[in-house]
Parts: structure tokens; sequence; C-alpha cells
């Protein structure tokens, strides 16, 4: 069998594993300080540019913090990536039900605590949303849907909600394209969807969570007559 060439990329991935399976053992635990430069490279078996790039990417995804003069610590032992990739491989019904879960959350508080900018906002980007036709692409009109979704969680003004919101961005605009693209699947309307921005705008709490619940609810309940059949 003829000898591959392992790419600097491939080392520094292998690099990237091995410290990520570090802290998530518990070896290296948050707050504390991993060991330096010089011994992790003697360790691994790597030149200090491979570590350090490693070293990097763990910073990137938040594991690991750089302090100046004082070393590198854990700062979390979940890798966010990971459980984007879980999310991304789950069910589509799955899917639909925690983006339901979220929206109706928010839908309830922007509907308590919406100011006129937000609701300007949320008119703007709904009239901008229309429907899915030919004459947009389906990547144009998800880009336009979720805008106009991520305007009522921003007008819920709860940091929480609108950071985990965006931290599933992602998996949520794959949810609106299957929906629009599966034909099995009935796609929320633009009628479903005026319906929270009126209960948002009339100040309706419980109107605007139950809206929110209506919107994708038909989807989830076809996906399980689907698997159920």
């Amino acid at each position: 069998m003829a000898l591959t060439n392992i790419s600097r990329r491939s080392l520094v991935d292998t690099v990237i594993a091995q410290l990520r399976a570090q802290i998530a053992s518990g070896h290296w635990r948050c707050d504390e300080r991993i060991p330096t430069e010089d011994q992790l490279a003697a360790s691994l078996g790597v030149g200090r540019n491979t570590l350090r790039e490693a070293i990097r990417a763990l910073v990137h995804i938040g594991m690991l913090e750089v302090r100046q003069g004082d070393g590198t610590y854990v700062i979390s032992d979940r890798d966010p990536s990971a459980t984007l990739r879980q999310v991304d491989n789950a069910t589509l019904r799955d899917q639909l039900e925690v983006r339901r879960a979220l929206e109706i959350e928010a839908a309830r508080l922007a509907a308590q605590r919406r100011t006129d900018s937000d609701l300007a906002a949320m008119r703007l980007y709904l009239d901008e949303r229309g429907s899915w036709s030919d004459e947009a692409s389906l990547e144009e009109f998800v880009e336009r849907d979720a805008r106009f979704h991520l305007s009522i969680v921003e007008a819920s003004h709860n940091t929480a909600l609108l950071e985990l919101y965006r931290y599933f961005w992602g998996s949520i605009q794959g949810t609106i394209a299957r929906t629009e693209h599966e034909l099995n699947l009935p796609e929320p309307t633009l009628a479903a969807h005026e319906s929270i921005y009126e209960a948002i705008a009339l100040g309706d709490a419980e109107a605007a969570a139950l809206a929110a619940y209506q919107l994708l609810t038909p989807a989830i309940d076809a996906i399980r007559t689907e698997t159920s059949a």
C-alpha cells in the first residue's frame, strides 16, 4: 500500500482533537491553566507553530483563553461546534420543536416589551419576506424569512434568548428551507406570520405565543404522522 502525505492541516486537527479530549475528560478543568507551549509540543511531538494553531482554534470556539503573561486557561469543557453538529444531525421534527419553543417565548415577550422601533422593524422585514415564488431563489427567501423571526426575538429584549437563537441561526435557516422546499410538508403561510405580528402589535402576549405555536405545528404534525405510518 502506498504511503500518503500527511498534511499540516491534518496534524493540526489531530492536535486539536487531543487537546479537546483532555478538556472533555476533565484532565484539565475549567479555570485551570494548561501546560506551557514547550511542554505540550514536547508531549505531542509537534512543532510550536502547529501547537499554536491548534490552541488558536480552541480559543476561537470558546474552550480556551490566552491570558497575556499568565498562560492559557480552560474556560469551557463543551465544544460549541460539536453541539451544533449534533443539532444539525437531529431529525427535522426535533429541530422544529426546539425552534417552536424558542419562538413561542420570543413572541410572548415581544408582545410585552416591544417598542415602536421594534414594531417598525418587524413590519419592514415581514413586508420584505412576502411569499416564496419563482422570482426569488430559495436561499434569498430563507434569509428574508429568518430575518423577520430574528426581529421578533430582538423585540423580546432578552439577551440570553437572543444569543441562543443566534447560536442556532444556521439550523433555524435550514428548517425554513426544508419546510418551504419539501412538498410533503405544509409551509408556514404569510397569513400565519401576519398573525404573530398583529398579536405583538396589540400587546397580546398569549395570542402572540399561540400564533407562534400554530406557525410550525402543521409541519411538525405532518412529520409525526409520516413517521408513525
